[in-house]
């Protein structure tokens, strides 16, 4: 009689939580000038943003400065968390009453948004002006006048 052979135990994995299988990590082979792991390489598009404010109304009444505006945003603006952080990645530029914003980084239309709001709020003039985005821009904000009919006068004059 022949001895017999114990069973082969497989190798069990342990449970790390996930469902999914892992992949195992593929290394190069040395001498092909590759370090670390070998994969597909994203590379994205290098992202030119630009928005414009335009303040064009109140500018021309008078009741706001667009380069004390310029200046504000220059000072608040953050890029990678930080003030006045600009380096070659955000560029401002005033036109008479149009401020245009460069950026080669991410960068949001809603942030800049907030920041116009915040310079309206500062200098009293939150309660005259909106920032609006015209339908047929999709990169540009323009400062308008609230408009208010004055239809209590009229009622007034018919009652009596």
């Amino acid at each position: 009689m022949t001895a017999a052979k114990p069973p082969v135990k497989k190798p069990v994995a342990k449970a790390t939580g996930s469902k999914k299988p892992q992949k195992p990590q593929v290394q190069a082979k040395k001498g092909k000038g590759v370090k670390g792991k070998v994969g597909k390489g994203r590379r994205g598009k290098k992202l030119q943003l630009k928005f414009h404010i335009d303040c064009r109304q109140p500018v021309e009444d008078g009741i706001m400065n667009a380069a004390d505006f310029e200046t504000f945003l220059q000072q608040r603006i953050k890029v990678n968390g930080k003030t006045n952080n600009f380096s070659n990645q955000v560029s401002l530029e005033r036109n008479k009453h149009k401020i245009t914003l460069n950026a080669d980084v991410a960068f949001s239309k809603r942030y800049l948004k907030y920041l116009t709001k915040k310079y309206l709020k500062k200098n009293n003039l939150r309660d005259w002006l909106r920032v609006v985005a015209p339908p047929t821009a999709k990169d540009t904000y323009e400062l308008r006048y609230f408009q208010i009919n004055n239809e209590e006068d009229d009622d007034d004059d018919g009652d009596e």
